[in-house]
């Protein structure tokens, strides 16, 4: 399950985020990254989900 989360990380991160906390910090904070460059949204999306 995890490979297909980071699949859809760095397809669309907030999604991949999203399947991994939910609507939280971690979310809105990924949204935010993603707006301000989508690499820094990958980033912190493959971030998220390897640590939990």
């Amino acid at each position: 399950m995890d490979l297909i989360r980071i699949i859809l990380a760095i397809l669309l991160p907030p999604l991949g985020v999203f399947l991994q906390v939910g609507i939280g910090a971690q979310f809105w904070l990924n949204i935010l990254l993603t707006l301000l460059g989508y690499i820094p949204g990958i980033v912190h999306a493959v971030w998220i989900i390897a640590r939990r």
